[in-house]
């Protein structure tokens, strides 16, 4: 049995659910836990999904937390979600336990992870403790912050899994003190969309294909490929560009009057996998999912890497794949119509076709089943 704890971010939910539904497939019975807003996601049929009371992040510094009423939450608010999550943990009596993100991140969560924690080590079902991250993390900034990280991963954790590549970044490049742990770390691959739509038959072909996410970076990215297409040298292709649904109406209704012939724009689409594989060449920025879905493309890339609020975990991952030929990059501060044009230029001669691990849901599922084993194994 295994119990997947998941708290905030549609991308990571995306990511726990490609997870799961491959620990299902190891004959697992999976129960995963979510923490964030409900989101419409397919969730396979073998893994049930508890949701508890949602909450959110005010804004990038994550120092506040809303409920889905907007609130801020207060102290008698932890308590009564802390002995929810502890209660699902004790009538589910998991085997093993997989935490996504923290101790890396998710710190403002401590209040309900420390404890359901602690239950874990003091239960005699769950043998296996597991943290799971992305390949890249955001640096900490304050002292003592990733001793702190060490800390609870000596006290609580078997193992750490890495959801990239080692020959693209290693943990040491985010995260300094990654050899303190080096013991318990393994690396299984990027995990991928998995079982895309698709769709229709010579939809996408040959595009080229703009998508950002809802911030204000993200809409200046859409408004300069608006800009950049009568200067590039593929202004004869067709332009997709799709806007993320946390951009207003107004504003999606502005990038479509301003789009011009041969453009068109629409809100994300959950056939985005297939679009990227089918387009000649594709703009983005570079989180976790956009760059798996590249990487399982052969399409030309360009990422303009979101470094907002001193965010530089997509700076890292998109410098990694400029490094290895895969795309190129294009620093946000130095994005206008002209450079984002010479760069499709740059990208459009030729890119390497990188071989990534990009099998990390299986590898991820196939690693804790043999760790399972083999603790059974010796008890």
């Amino acid at each position: 049995m295994i119990h997947v704890q998941h708290l905030l971010g549609i991308g990571h939910l995306q990511r726990s659910l490609q997870l799961a539904a491959a620990l299902a497939q190891q004959e697992f019975q999976v129960e995963l836990v979510s923490g964030g807003m409900p989101r419409a996601v397919a969730t396979p049929g073998t893994v049930r999904v508890r949701q508890l009371p949602p909450l959110y992040s005010a804004d990038s510094s994550f120092k506040h937390l809303l409920d889905a009423d907007g609130n801020e939450i207060d102290d008698a608010w932890r308590d009564r979600r802390r002995q929810q999550l502890l209660d699902l943990f004790t009538a589910f009596a998991p085997q093993v336990l997989i935490t996504e993100t923290f101790p890396f991140g998710r710190r403002m969560l401590r209040f309900e992870l420390l404890p359901l924690l602690q239950a874990a080590r003091d239960s005699d079902s769950c043998v296996q403790v597991i943290a799971s991250i992305r390949d890249i993390l955001q640096p900490k900034s304050k002292p003592g912050r990733n001793r702190e990280i060490c800390e609870l991963i000596e006290k609580y954790y078997d193992r750490v899994l890495v959801h990239g590549d080692e020959t693209v970044a290693q943990l040491a490049d985010s995260f300094a003190p990654a050899q303190r742990i080096e013991n318990k770390l393994y690396y299984s691959g990027y995990i991928c969309a998995s079982e895309p739509m698709s769709p229709a038959a010579d939809e996408g072909n040959g595009e080229v294909l703009v998508s950002a996410g809802g911030s204000a970076t993200g809409l200046r990215i859409l408004q300069t490929a608006i800009a950049a297409k009568p200067l590039s040298i593929l202004h004869n292709l067709r332009w997709r560009l799709l806007v993320s649904p946390a951009v207003s109406a107004a504003k999606f209704e502005e990038l479509q009057r301003r789009a011009g012939p041969g453009i068109r724009v629409e809100r994300n689409r959950p056939d985005f996998s297939e679009l990227v594989k089918r387009a000649h060449l594709s703009i983005s920025q570079a989180g976790y999912n956009t760059v798996t879905d590249i990487l399982s493309s052969g399409t030309a890339s360009v990422v303009i890497p979101f470094a907002e609020a001193d965010e530089i975990e997509q700076t890292l991952r998109a410098l990694r794949l400029q490094d290895r030929g895969r795309l190129v990059a294009l620093a946000q501060q130095d994005l206008n119509a002209d450079t984002l044009a010479r760069a499709m230029a740059k990208a459009d001669k030729g890119h390497s076709a990188f071989a990534a691990n990009l099998d990390g849901a299986r590898n991820s599922a196939l690693m804790v089943s043999r760790w399972l084993a083999a603790t059974e194994a010796g008890s």
